[in-house]
């Protein structure tokens, strides 16, 4: 019951069919994943896509963690011997975490109270008759509670105050009245430390802040909680105190006589000493909980177009690392991106060996037939790129400016160290930079997604959220894309379906054994490659070139024997069906529908026979900054330059005008209309045209525009 109750559950939130929801939950129990549902079971689905999938797998472990929290809260309140029927159905018919806790709060062992202090004083009869408010003259009454623990009438009505303020704080409803205007009418303040003002002013902004909770966007909840963190502000979240006692006392004050006058005092010591601070800590918690859900999103589609980002595909780079007094590292590569050569130049000052270095150049580049040149877009890079162009080679070249974000960080890496050995880092973070430009994705895959640096108060939130919501973006691009068995590296495989990091190694310890696969089936004589792994897997491995055509396709291989029916019944062979469009296109597909196979998979069996292997990503652009354009010193307001964006936030967008500091675009400057978010008019790695609003030199900062650029 509990099972239809949670997929009930599921579906009613997320607006999809409960049989959908069910399935997809049976595929997930099964041991699938997402990727390997979204694209091979979209029968059983109704062709659910990966973020309908992902987010019934999300919900459903929720549901899982409520289930458990019920069975301890059960099992802690039988003990108590309190457990009844009525108090069981209502906890088992709970479906919010808070309206949970609440129900729990009376039953749950707590620390010793003021309450509890009064309670064995005596007082509870006392504090029953003042909250029923009859009682006229509740002094008179206290006298018949003065002993040995307490000695006068005051200490006596304080004590029944004190348990009178804990069932107010433990009441179902006085919690969701403070819950109500929290959510409608909380504000969050800020104020800085006393004495923090000069070591803080980078937070001046929130020195004395105060702005309704519900209209805080994300990156100002999250610089203010970093504020916090480091000492400098002190936050607050709370309605106006005065309206919401007196919405308490709406609520439990039934007279203005003496007891009446005692519950209101009551009331007031509940709400500030007991509800305020509970229900603000789990305000705290949800607008961070919520501001962390939407700087990882912002994260994760940022990587996402960051991962499946142009590539070069198998060209024979060279690759340069530049720098100034260290000169400047170089590496030739082959199509696959092999190390072949690598030396350092010194083109620049201090040295400023121009000639030799163009000599040196101009012969590697002919040497070993290099088709493109990747320039890292760090330290000098724009010196190095013009230098670059001064040189008249023997063939067409093109030249890339490649991002250097965790290039550090990978060069010093084990994974850095295991692939070169015998280099040191700048050789490991050329040959990376290199490796970029040609398929971003296999290289970037080598670096912890954190250190990228495509993200938004990425250190301030949940760490393990975000490393989950990555991973996951991660794992979607490289199914997206699909891997060559035979040159992928072991981590690359890893973000496989249904493969982790011992298959993966497996499999590239198998190829170095034995050699290329050459056919899918061959993957079934890995180590520890079982059939489950095998079905998961199978049909985002990719062999190129190998015995059997479909096996570099996204068809699986549990379809192999429908597509050579199809080709059976054409009269052709399998090679035949997928090079030629006119035996393709006259292809009835109902036909083959049967129990397992509907419409959905067909199609793409037949869109995949039209474009076998074909890379998802789209072809790279050559992008050229200004001329006469290299640092902070050369800009001044009102220019228009190209620029390239890096970093999209909720505020606006990062551009890279060639000038060591990228500027930003705040997002009321990126379009002639409203938007609510950059990302519906910018894209990771788009070229832009941006006007130069102004420049901070001191602070190393700079403001464009893109709609006064048109």
């Amino acid at each position: 019951m509990t099972i239809q109750k949670n997929h009930q559950l599921i579906a009613e939130r997320l607006g999809i069919n409960i049989r959908q929801i069910a399935n997809t939950i049976t595929l997930l129990d099964e041991g699938a994943t997402v990727p390997f549902i979204s694209r091979y079971r979209k029968e059983m689905t109704g062709s659910l896509d990966e973020v309908a999938i992902g987010n019934i797998k999300d919900l459903k472990e929720q549901l899982d963690e409520l289930d458990k929290r019920k069975e301890t809260i059960l099992k802690t309140i039988a003990e108590q011997e309190l457990l009844t029927p009525e108090l069981k159905s209502k906890i088992e018919q709970c479906y919010d975490l808070n309206e949970l806790e609440d129900i729990y709060l009376p039953y749950k062992p707590k620390r010793r109270t003021r309450a509890t202090v009064a309670h064995e004083k005596g007082l509870e009869p006392l504090a029953k008759l003042i909250f029923k408010q009859y009682e006229t003259d509740p002094e008179n009454r206290a006298l018949q509670f003065l002993n040995d623990a307490v000695g006068e009438v005051g200490e006596a009505l304080a004590g029944a105050r004190d348990i009178i303020a804990e069932w107010i704080n433990e009441d179902l409803r006085a919690r969701n009245i403070v819950r109500n205007l929290f959510s409608r009418e909380g504000v969050i303040s800020s104020r800085v430390v006393k004495g923090k003002e000069d070591e803080g002013i980078k937070y001046r902004d929130y020195f004395d802040s105060y702005e309704p909770l519900k209209r805080c966007p994300s990156h100002r909840l999250l610089a203010m909680r970093r504020g916090e963190k480091e000492g400098f502000l002190k936050l607050g979240i709370a309605p106006d105190e005065e309206k919401t006692i007196t919405a308490l006392g709406n609520y439990f004050l039934k007279s203005s006589n003496e007891s009446g006058l005692q519950v209101a005092l009551a009331i007031k010591d509940s709400y500030k000493r007991l509800l305020s601070p509970a229900i603000e800590t789990e305000f705290f918690g949800m607008s961070k909980s919520q501001a962390d859900g939407e700087a990882i999103r912002v994260f994760a589609e940022n990587l996402r177009q960051l991962l499946l980002a142009a590539p070069l595909g198998q060209k024979r780079v060279l690759a340069l690392d530049p720098g100034y007094k260290s000169g400047c590292k170089l590496v030739c590569l082959d199509a696959q991106g092999n190390l072949l050569h690598n030396e350092t130049i010194y083109p620049h000052q201090p040295q400023s060996e121009v000639s030799q270095s163009i000599r040196k150049v101009s012969a590697l580049v002919s040497t070993y037939k290099i088709d493109a040149i990747a320039i890292g877009d760090g330290t000098a890079s724009r010196e190095t790129e013009a230098f670059i162009k001064k040189i008249a080679f023997d063939r067409p070249i093109q030249v890339f400016m490649v991002s250097e974000d965790g290039a550090s960080i990978y060069s010093a890496s084990k994974v850095a160290r295991d692939e070169f050995p015998q280099f040191d880092v700048t050789v490991r973070g050329a040959v990376s930079i290199g490796r970029r430009l040609m398929d971003p994705l296999a290289e970037l895959v080598k670096i912890e997604a954190k250190s990228i640096g495509v993200g938004q108060y990425q250190h301030d939130v949940d760490q393990k959220l975000l490393q989950k919501g990555l991973d996951t973006v991660v794992e979607s691009c490289v199914n997206l894309v699909g891997v060559n068995v035979n040159t992928a590296s072991s981590h690359l495989l890893n973000f496989v379906s249904g493969l982790g990091p011992l298959l993966a190694k497996n499999i590239v310890d198998f190829r170095k054994e034995n050699g290329p696969f050459s056919s899918r089936t061959e993957l079934k004589k890995v180590p520890r490659m079982g059939p489950k792994a095998f079905e998961q897997s199978a049909g985002f491995l990719r062999i190129s070139g190998g015995l059997n055509p479909l096996d570099n396709s996204a068809v699986h291989p549990e379809r192999y024997n429908l597509v050579g029916k199809i080709a059976a019944d054409r009269k052709c062979k399998v090679e035949e069906l997928i090079g030629l469009e006119n035996l393709r296109s006259e292809v009835a597909a109902e036909k083959y529908v049967n129990a397992e196979v509907g419409l959905p998979t067909l199609n793409d069996i037949l869109s995949e026979l039209a474009k076998p292997g074909l890379d998802p990503r789209s072809g790279i652009k050559v992008f050229e900054f200004a001329d006469g354009v290299f640092s902070m010193k050369d800009l001044h307001v009102g220019m228009v330059l190209p620029g390239i964006v890096t970093n999209i936030t909720r505020f606006g967008a990062f551009v890279d005008v060639g000038v060591k500091q990228d500027g930003l675009v705040h997002i009321s400057e990126l379009a002639n209309k409203y938007i609510s978010d950059p990302a519906e008019v910018v894209k990771l790695h788009q070229h832009v045209k941006v006007k130069v609003l102004e420049v901070d030199i001191l602070r190393k900062r700079i403001a464009f525009s893109m709609k006064q650029a048109e």
